[in-house]
């Protein structure tokens, strides 16, 4: 399908567009608030960062969600990733509603766990999975089963990639360029972050320090793929082969963590689109989000040997009720079945289509910007200079990103509540959805440039 990128279409946008009802949201959020801490059960949803009532979904199909209020919004959000087929899928559908005529969850081995698993093997670069229920599940064990198998205890990370709420991983970096880390969050003690060092993203020089530094005791380093939660910033050329290569000649194990990435920047996520090329692989993988086609799975995989220490088959120990849920594994098999290189291309091209029309809206406003991309995922930074690491990230302006979700959500498109997330398309994101964002972005782009004339570009 081909879509159309020309704004000239768009000219004589209304400048005195009027906030969708909320009333039905508003009452849902405050009797949500007086059972539920904020009144969410994940920080984002709250609006804490753009303001306003967050809306409450009734239903979603398609490109499109509909809140309580009866309002649509194109979304750019897509479960924060996992929608790569769009909402409601029929073939997905259909195979869970089968699947769960046969029961929801039986505490045994089941086929659909033993298909997921084979089709994962056969896409990325594991030898063994295992499953679990949330990427801070796989990311978790994946670093007890790194620990386990070296023998070692230091963890290395970088600085705004997030693995999961993961007590070791919830830190933020020392005063120096390597330095322990310090909790990053109430609720964590110093004991739980005093064997994890946080290194710039893309700064090789600190990751060859941090390996000198703890010479013999560094078990891991985890990143991201492509980092997409300070917004999407790509590793520099060459950069996760550098990883690779380093680890393995100190002996820790390379975690490349694709929750967000895998099978969503490409069918084989971040490491089909450079990894195979840059002669890179890691050790071990997490993976989720689309792998789970919308149900609460993820999973973790990798080398043959170092898979091998996990229990039963080895000393590591790590176990789940609900791992490997025959309805989860059911959808997520179905959603990677369904995930063709037609649904990529589709997707890529959407994709394209929007990044130019932000491009042609950001500079006729006279709005700073920078569109940064890995795969089908992308963000938008409101800043003057590219983005390679979390300190840069938060160099993008926050009062011009609030006013300009508010102004895309009252045109009915809904983007991520925070700026620095990534945002997401799916194979049926088609031409009016595409259109509306088109149509919606100069006016949001004139708010937003209004909003930081005002504050000063703070």
């Amino acid at each position: 399908m081909g879509f159309r990128a020309d704004l000239s279409e768009n000219a004589g946008v209304p400048d005195d567009i009027s906030p969708l009802s909320a009333a039905a949201s508003e009452a849902l959020f405050a009797r949500a608030k007086a059972v539920t801490p904020g009144g969410v059960n994940s920080p984002v949803r709250a609006f804490n960062a753009v303001g306003g009532t967050p809306r409450f979904i009734r239903e979603a199909k398609g490109a499109w969600l509909t809140d309580v209020d009866g309002n649509d919004y194109v979304d750019l959000i897509c479960s924060w990733g996992p929608m790569l087929l769009g909402h409601a899928h029929p073939e997905v559908q259909a195979a869970v509603l089968e699947a769960v005529t046969r029961g929801t969850s039986y505490g045994t081995p089941t086929t659909p766990e033993v298909e997921l698993a084979e089709e994962i093997v056969s896409r990325a670069p594991v030898e063994k999975v295992r499953f679990v229920s949330s990427g801070t599940e796989a990311t978790m064990s994946a670093i007890r089963l790194a620990r386990g198998f070296t023998g070692r205890d230091v963890i290395l990370k970088f600085a705004g990639n997030y693995h999961g709420h993961v007590d070791s991983l919830l830190a933020s970096a020392g005063s120096g360029l390597v330095t322990h880390a310090i909790p990053g969050t109430p609720g964590v003690p110093e004991s739980s972050t005093e064997l994890t060092v946080v290194l710039p993203y893309n700064d090789r020089a600190a990751v060859t320090a941090a390996f000198a530094e703890y010479q013999g005791r560094v078990a891991c380093l985890i990143t991201e793929a492509s980092p997409g939660n300070m917004g999407v910033v790509p590793p520099e050329p060459g950069f996760n082969q550098f990883l690779s290569e380093t680890c393995t000649s100190n002996g820790a194990l390379f975690i490349s963590d694709e929750v967000m990435t895998g099978f969503r920047a490409s069918n084989q996520g971040q490491w089909g689109l450079d990894g195979k090329h840059e002669g890179w692989t890691p050790d071990l993988v997490t993976f989720g989000k689309v792998m789970g086609g919308g149900f609460p799975a993820a999973a973790f995989g990798g080398r043959a040997d170092v898979m091998a220490s996990l229990s039963p088959d080895g000393p590591v120990y790590q176990a789940g009720t609900l791992s490997g849920n025959p309805v989860a594994t059911t959808a997520g098999l179905t959603t990677l079945r369904l995930a063709t290189d037609e649904v990529y291309a589709h997707i890529t091209e959407a994709a394209d289509v929007v990044k130019a029309a932000i491009e042609e809206s950001f500079t006729k406003a006279g709005l700073p910007h920078v569109i940064q991309s890995t795969g089908t995922m992308f963000s938008v930074f409101f800043t003057d200079r590219p983005v390679r690491n979390f300190d840069e990230a938060k160099t993008t302006d926050e009062t011009a990103y609030k006013a300009f979700f508010h102004a895309m959500l009252d045109q009915g498109v809904y983007l991520p509540p925070s700026a620095y997330e990534a945002w997401f398309l799916s194979s049926a994101h088609d031409e009016r959805a595409v259109a509306q964002i088109v149509e919606a972005l100069p006016y949001a782009a004139d708010v937003a440039a209004k909003a930081q004339s005002i504050t000063g570009g703070e």
